[in-house]
């Protein structure tokens, strides 16, 4: 492969050393390999369709030519997306810096300080701002948040409630339309009967369970809802708050009021538009019903040493373990941007956000006076940046529109007629006199020139916020550039990422995320777009996306695709949604059950439940695959109600299950739909697809196969593709025509986290369908070739039918506990050690570890992990066999932080050095840890997450 290819760059091994490991595995050419793995009933006859890979000068230019086709207007529209000024320090060292977004969710807590950290901090802006107890690390943005909000007041209604059947939510007329929209997606599978209507004519009645407001509403009115809460609240129900967060430096937090939960996004704090994600939700509640908080949570516990430590709180409520009994399907956050947002409230600190929340306010209230003189009517008499005018004889909206887009600015146009215009802190004096021009203009009256801003504001005493906020000292420490960017490397230098070492998680494909396919990220012609602006201002973006559809269409085998699913639990539940949609079109709708293996992700389940199915478990045989005569049984049992089979291929095992094929065939033949799992499609593309063998829908999650970064935790992508059949059921959107006529909205945006579609249509086209096809193979190679060196000491738990495994495997751990008293987990914090993430713990199998190389690593680091683990099986052996003390030894008292290795006194058995560098590779690029193994118990009875003084109790 030629060094200009960008294939040559993405795929890790040279050409020499392709030849030396197929040696290795028993293969004597690649596709021989193919051969054995993966099932030939099942493979291609074509090779896909997409054309040749570009270099990456050839894309950079193409994408660049792609940019200038979107115009970069001043948008006023509002609704949820404003323009931000994200402070250069934030975008050059967190959202251009592969440590932040190559680093994977942080279920490893002793690697994962830093961005841990970060995360806490986001919690705390959210508890701060809002005057809530409790809030999580993000959610997806602001609509699915709301639907999270009603799911979680339905679940805490008391047992009388549930009992008597209360299903009402009663939620404002006056929420954004997006928002409206996903409620009613999520509400019907639930049996949640939604009302919207007028507040101010709200009743309770015993079946309403909870009440939900804007907080500025949609039309920019702010309203006290002090009373209603008390009457809410007085009638045994909650109150849910959607809230800007910027308005909350001038206004009454919910907190303060009793709202029991308040989410909205935190855009607002520095995360462009971006044409509509990602962004990063917040959603804060009681400490009282902690328990049913949706989405992640960081805790501060302490280290078995007692030095204080961080780490994700309350992991039993996760959806891999609680499953179908899960109280959300949501495993992702988004939190990169979470991270950004966090660090954007350090960077200004309460002074700063509250100055910039006042020039907001204040430039509204300036366009409201001038304005006002020339005619015009402001509607709002409560507002933060939102005005609203009602327009003066003889004016037309016409008129309006086109003064203003002369001027390249968009507003919002009321289906009344009316003029709206939210303001943002990008807004200059340029920008206000422009606005008042186009109101001059369209009046027929002199244009007035505007001098200097006014400070003015018109907040009143009974809205206005009197309490303080980003009082600790993490929010006051940091004002100049230099002391902002050495926190943030700071806390960078406590993680591990794809910058350190290979990342060899099983089911999530930490692969190379490009440079060139990441520059777009930052450009304003793709992240200065809101998402509600003319579709003619963002050419650029739809040539793109029609492209990338049509290239994911080809790859899955499908008729079209949707992108507007922003997590790879939303694409699985948007597409089970999609098949319902089906079912009733045909007159069958009762049809309500999933079947699901037991091996699937416990998103699976948990998605199944969320859009309202009754799941059937199918058992696997003894090697792992599903167990086709139980399949059978129970499709043919449930035959009548059967809705859909949720299935992952290769399966979560690690395998190419021979019977795929029949196993669809069976679903079919019992009036089912199939359901494919997107995960594992980094060994599926260009050589087989989920339309060839039988699949009708299947999400993809692009921040696995397709590139885009996990970010520590989020973005996630998960569009989906359909069948012929299931076109017209793709979701649609309230606000923008996104071409589609199916299924109401499964996410804010109407193409979902767009901004970072350009990664992957980069990673596509400079790949071409011979590289992706290439690409495939060489992730199946580099497991099988993994798999080869770790088989004799771990014992590979499942394989295909020539003893091949797919890009992933399951290491056979459990054996060590009885023998030594070894675990998974102790094998996972000693390679910390070594300076290596732990691959899947406990997961789809418990004792276990999943292990999945990627097509990205070199052999060189390949090496350098199967060293690591060769050494650990040494060292348990040591433990076996006595030469090792059996509870003091290197694995049961790793990772070993720095802070003990240099310490004074060291009491330990064995040496510093086993324990620091148990192979010389290490001592060239050692990974400091900063905490010993963490102890989560201690955090979980303790519960802080936000930035508290807690020296009282542990040492520093």
């Amino acid at each position: 492969m030629g060094t200009d290819k960008f294939v040559s760059r993405h795929i890790g091994p040279r050409d020499h050393e392709i030849d030396t490991m197929l040696k290795t595995v028993g293969a004597s050419s690649l596709d021989e390999l193919i051969e054995q793995t993966v099932p030939s009933s099942i493979r291609l006859e074509k090779p896909l369709n997409i054309g040749k890979g570009l270099t990456e000068r050839q894309y950079f230019r193409k994408i660049h030519d792609i940019a200038q086709q979107n115009k970069v207007y001043n948008t006023y529209i509002g609704m949820g997306y404003y323009d931000v000024i994200t402070p250069a320090v934030i975008q050059r060292n967190v959202l251009e810096n592969p440590v932040w977004y190559t680093s994977y969710t942080p279920y490893q807590a002793e690697i994962s300080q830093g961005r841990l950290e970060a995360l806490l901090n986001f919690q705390t802006v959210v508890t701060e701002m809002t005057g809530m107890e409790l809030a999580n690390a993000s959610l997806l943005d602001e609509a699915t948040a709301a639907a999270e909000a009603m799911i979680m007041l339905f679940n805490s209604r008391s047992r009388k409630q549930a009992k008597a059947g209360v299903n009402v939510l009663f939620a404002d007329e006056n929420m954004w339309p997006q928002t409206k929209e996903v409620l009613i997606t999520r509400a019907k599978p639930l049996g949640i009967e939604l009302q919207f209507g007028d507040i101010h004519a709200f009743e309770c009645n015993d079946k309403v369970f909870g009440v939900m407001v804007q907080y500025p509403n949609s039309n920019g009115t702010v309203e006290c809802y002090k009373a209603l809460t008390e009457k809410v609240h007085a009638n045994d129900c909650r109150i849910a708050v959607a809230a800007d967060l910027m308005s909350l430096a001038l206004l009454t937090p919910p907190g303060e009021w009793g709202a029991d939960i308040v989410f909205g996004t935190t855009q607002r704090f520095g995360i462009p538009m971006g044409y509509g994600g990602p962004h990063a939700a917040f959603f804060a509640t009681k400490e009282e019903l902690k328990r049913q908080l949706p989405g992640r949570i960081i805790g501060i516990t302490k280290d078995v040493n007692g030095k204080r430590a961080l780490r994700m709180a309350l992991q039993t409520r996760e959806q891999h373990i609680k499953r179908e009994r899960a109280t959300s399907n949501i495993c992702t956050a988004q939190a990169l941007l979470a991270t950004m947002a966090g660090f954007y409230a350090v960077y200004h600190g309460e002074e700063g956000i509250k100055r910039i929340a006042e020039r907001i306010h204040s430039i509204a209230f300036q366009i409201t006076r001038e304005v006002e003189k020339l005619g015009y009517k402001q509607l709002n008499a409560d507002y933060f940046d939102t005005i609203r005018f009602e327009l003066p004889e003889g004016v037309k909206v016409e008129d309006i529109e086109r003064f203003s887009l002369d001027l390249e600015m968009n507003f919002r146009y009321f289906e009344d007629g009316q003029v709206g215009i939210s303001i943002d802190e990008t807004t200059n004096l340029f920008d206000l006199n422009w606005i008042v021009e186009v109101f001059a203009k369209a009046a027929g009256k002199d244009v007035p020139v505007i001098g200097d801003f006014s400070e003015d504001l018109a907040v009143k005493p009974e809205l206005a916020r009197t309490s303080s906020f980003l009082t600790q000292d993490i929010f006051k420490k940091y004002r100049s550039e230099a002391e902002m960017v050495r926190y943030i490397k700071k806390l960078e230098r406590r993680d591990i990422s794809l910058t350190h070492s290979m990342i060899s998680l099983g089911s999530c494909t930490m692969k190379l995320n490009a440079s060139t396919e990441m520059f777009p990220l930052s450009w304003i012609e793709f992240n200065g777009l809101h998402p509600f602006i003319p579709t003619n201002q963002a050419l650029g973006y739809h040539m793109m996306m029609d492209e990338l559809r049509s290239d994911l269409s080809e790859i899955t085998g499908f008729a079209d695709v949707s992108l507007q699913p922003n997590s790879g639990a939303a694409g699985e539940y948007a597409g089970l949604m999609v098949i319902q949609a089906y079912h009733e079109s045909r007159g069958e709708g009762h049809r309500n059950v999933s079947i699901i293996p037991a091996s699937a992700h416990g998103t699976n389940p948990a998605s199944a439940v969320m859009a309202g199915m009754k799941v059937v478990v199918v058992k696997c045989d003894d090697k792992g695959n599903i167990d086709v005569d139980d399949l059978r049984a129970k499709a043919e049992e449930h035959k009548d109600n059967l809705s859909n089979l949720m299935v992952t291929y290769p399966s979560t095992h690690g395998v190419f299950e021979e019977s795929i094929i029949e196993v669809c065939q069976i679903i079919h033949d019992n009036g089912g739909q199939v359901y494919m799992d997107g995960a594992n499609m980094n060994a599926q593309v260009g050589l087989t697809s989920p339309g060839h063998i039988g699949a009708d829908v299947c999400h993809l999650n692009l921040h696995k196969t397709f590139a885009i970064p996990h970010g520590g935790g989020g973005p996630g992508v998960g569009p989906i593709g359909v069948a012929k059949h299931l076109v017209e059921f793709l979701p649609k959107h309230p606000v923008v025509d996104n071409g589609r006529k199916g299924i109401t909205a499964v996410a804010a945006a109407p193409w979902g986290s767009a901004s970072v579609l350009p990664i992957t249509y980069g990673y596509i086209k400079m790949l071409g369908g011979e590289g992706l096809t290439e690409s495939t193979k060489m992730a199946i190679l580099n497991a099988n070739y993994m798999a080869s060196q770790l088989k004799d000491d771990y014992g590979i738990l499942y394989t295909g039918k020539n003893g091949r495994v797919a890009h992933e495997m399951i290491l056979e751990c459990r054996h060590f506990k009885a023998e030594s008293g070894i675990t998974e987990t102790d094998i996972a914090k000693r390679l910390m050690d070594y300076g290596f993430h732990a691959p899947t713990l406990s997961f789809p199998v418990y004792g276990t570890l999943m292990v999945e190389p990627t097509e990205s690593e070199s052999l060189q680091e390949l090496d350098r992990f199967i060293a690591a683990m060769k050494s650990i099986y040494a060292e348990i052996k040591e433990v076996e066999n006595g030469t090792a003390d059996k509870e003091d030894n290197v694995l049961k008292n790793a990772p070993h932080p720095a802070y003990k290795v240099v310490a004074d006194e060291w009491n330990h058995s064995y040496g510093r050095e086993k324990a620091a560098y148990p192979l010389p590779f290490i001592r060239e690029n050692k990974f400091w840890i900063d905490v010993a193994r963490v102890d989560d118990a201690y955090g979980d009875r303790n519960l802080v997450c936000a930035c508290e003084p807690i020296e009282s109790y542990m040492e520093d």
